[in-house]
């Protein structure tokens, strides 16, 4: 949610409301809420979300979703309203990372709330709380019938959860419908039940003989799980930490362009995410868009910062940058197809690109997004020997190449992107070092016998200059 839009304002105001309706019931007067068992849920639910920190020390990310067995013990346990009243003090105490922090944080209230209350009201229809055993003679849980309620309640909280989900995805970002919940359930629902299945044995515990105390057992797995997420999100972050180390040695070493592999990464994701990719392909192109130019590592440092233009000896060698970069990344096993992306971003759809010469569908997919996404950014950027173009401009000159040089399913995803979410950054940036540009400025300037004569432009060192050409020749195929 970049900005809480009017649409979206008034969807979590109606999520708000429909939340307070789905509660009210256990506050009225003589309603016989179990209070002890709703203050109990309460506190141990809010005693989790507050740490935000994996009891074996490791700083973690928890999200509301590492305690959702909580909750499901909650709609298992309690009526429909109490159990709703579980899921309020610990969502709206949650840590927020992403603004509008406020929005966020009612939304998530209300979206688990009416989620927990769903849940709750199917178990109750099925006559779950009478399977769990501990009231009256009937001591033990009717297992394994007691599976079918919890399963079924487990079921509707994932499709009421990811509906949600998807919802509110297209109220605050306008996401066509069906991209908008486009694989949010299936890559739920198993977790959810195993939910389900921690919720059910917490609850089993809780109204067994020893009470609320040996309900507390369940928690440990929990936290195993908070550890071994900890254990793959360090993952994550040594593989982002791996690129990173990457794309700082080639700014380091190519100034003309420092910010803009990060720049293609993201284009490279807006472009991805129109065309309806799932979250892991989205990270691999990601990562393909920030690690493109990364063989230039490869190129002497002479080349990438000549001035003047190339000779075909050294417009040969800055054509080996793709090869170089395949060589370095070939080994980094999490990239995946983003290898490939690396090696072909520089063909062309006519054939007429480097460094196989690849033509129409023999580019790789992944390739075909980093190559528009990176002739959009290059074009967009200011560097100190120039403006960038307008983003109109630019998205007209990617049009005009469509077919030639660009697959045009490609340039469409990314002026769908652009409509929805903007291009701003790129275009107020300086990415070389100006410093060095006023010197030679100044030089020149003492050298010149006349005004005649003055700053020699260097070349765009991505290969762009000032426009995007379709020819073998063009700026693009001889620089970048």
């Amino acid at each position: 949610m970049r900005a809480t839009r009017g649409a979206a304002r008034a969807y979590i105001l109606t999520a708000a409301v429909g939340a307070l309706l789905c509660v009210l019931p256990a506050l009225r007067t003589g309603a016989g809420t179990p209070w002890a068992t709703v203050g109990l849920l309460t506190g141990l639910y809010l005693a989790c979300e507050l740490p935000r920190r994996c009891p074996f020390g490791s700083s973690v990310p928890i999200s509301a979703g590492s305690f959702f067995p909580l909750l499901l013990a909650a709609a298992f346990l309690l009526p429909p309203a109490a159990a709703a009243l579980v899921a309020i003090p610990g969502s709206l105490v949650g840590r927020v990372d992403t603004p509008p922090a406020t929005a966020r944080r009612v939304w998530r209230t209300a979206q688990l709330a009416v989620t927990v209350w769903a849940a709750s009201s199917l178990h109750s229809l099925l006559a779950g709380a009478a399977t769990l055993g501990g009231t009256g003679t009937e001591r033990l849980p009717d297992l394994p019938y007691a599976l079918l309620p919890a399963c079924a309640a487990a079921l509707a909280f994932s499709l009421v959860l990811t509906a949600l989900d998807g919802s509110i995805l297209v109220a605050a970002e306008r996401l066509p419908v069906r991209r908008a919940w486009s694989g949010l359930l299936p890559r739920s629902l198993g977790p959810h039940l195993v939910h389900g299945l921690a919720g059910l044995m917490m609850a089993v515990l809780w109204r067994g003989p020893y009470g609320p105390l040996s309900a507390l057992v369940v928690l440990l797995p929990m936290y195993i799980s908070c550890w071994a997420f900890a254990q793959y999100h360090r993952e994550h972050a040594a593989h982002r930490a791996t690129v990173r180390a990457l794309v700082q040695a080639v700014d380091i070493k190519d100034t003309y362009t420092r910010g803009h592999s990060e720049r293609v990464g993201q284009a490279s994701v807006l472009i991805a995410r129109e065309l309806g990719m799932d979250q892991g392909r989205l990270e691999v192109l990601r990562f393909a868009g920030i690690l493109h130019d990364v063989g230039k590592l490869g190129v002497p440092t002479r080349v990438l910062r000549k001035d003047g233009p190339l000779t075909p000896q050294e417009r040969r060698v800055i054509e080996l940058h793709p090869e170089y970069g395949h060589e370095i990344v070939r080994g980094i096993g999490f990239l995946g197809e983003a290898r490939a992306a690396i090696l072909h971003h520089h063909e062309r759809l006519d054939g007429s690109g480097y460094p196989y010469g690849l033509s129409g569908r023999e580019i790789p997919e992944s390739a075909r997004v980093v190559a528009v996404a990176d002739a959009f950014d290059a074009m967009t950027s200011t560097r100190s020997y120039r403006r960038g173009r307008p983003v109109p401009a630019a998205l007209e000159e990617l049009k005009r190449c469509a077919g030639t040089q660009f697959d045009p399913q490609m340039v469409r995803a990314l002026l769908r992107a652009v409509d929805r979410h903007g291009w701003s950054a790129a275009t107020t940036v300086v990415t070389a070092d100006e410093a060095v540009l006023r010197q030679r400025s100044k030089g020149s300037a003492d050298e010149g016998a006349g005004a005649g004569r003055g700053l020699v432009r260097p070349q765009s060192p991505d290969g762009l200059g000032d426009q995007v050409t379709p020819g073998p020749q063009s700026a693009e195929g001889r620089r970048r």
